[in-house]
């Protein structure tokens, strides 16, 4: 029975988080209040409070499950791939929104807003975006040394700009560019690595 307790409390947590995430996403990071949330997750505010007596707290977890996404997962794909050439494109693909309302990105976006005000959705930032470069300068590292890539500058420099760029056209894409979509954004991003790399990308 307790272990049983015990997940079903895990589970609820969970819940609790995409509750948040739909939340943050419908009010945005400064709207959302308590009441957002059990609404969205179809509780009563102390309820949630039970889980999470500190709402800033929930918070933080909800955009922790976003963060996940865009290194964890993408190191677990490029793990399987053996060619440098085809884990930098992997790398640039997951790392696009797939559309204007990709819940994940509007998040970071709803992040990326209040980190000049909240310390630590700022270090959270500061953390993605350092373990997202380190990310990409592991794949250019080994393109170099066997050969698949001949790098114009040092892999830092490249992997700082490719983030950039990401981060650059992601928003454009939920920003609901009319020409700027998932793919026409890949191919922005590799036409840079390209060049960078001295390598004919295939986008494919």
């Amino acid at each position: 029975m307790l272990v049983t307790a015990r997940k079903s409390r895990s589970d609820r947590r969970i819940d609790l988080i995409e509750a948040a995430r739909r939340a943050i996403v419908r009010h945005g990071i400064d709207g959302v209040q308590l009441a957002h949330v059990a609404e969205e997750a179809g509780l009563t505010s102390g309820a949630v409070l039970y889980h999470y007596p500190d709402l800033s707290e929930l918070l933080v977890e909800a955009h922790h499950a976003s963060v996940e996404r865009f290194y964890e997962h993408r190191m677990r794909q490029i793990s399987a791939v053996s060619d440098p050439a085809r884990k930098l494109v992997i790398t640039i693909r997951s790392g696009l929104p797939t559309g204007p309302l990709d819940p994940d990105v509007r998040l970071l976006n709803e992040l990326g807003g209040a980190a000049g005000r909240n310390r630590i959705y700022g270090l959270l930032l500061t953390t993605l975006y350092d373990r997202q470069v380190s990310m990409y300068q592991a794949v250019l590292d080994t393109g170099t040394a066997l050969g698949v890539f001949a790098p114009t500058s040092d892999s830092l420099t490249i992997a700082r700009n490719l983030v950039a760029l990401e981060d650059a056209y992601g928003y454009r894409i939920t920003a609901r560019h009319p020409l700027i979509g998932p793919e026409e954004a890949v191919e922005l991003i590799l036409s840079y690595a390209r060049t960078a790399t001295g390598c004919d990308l295939a986008a494919h």
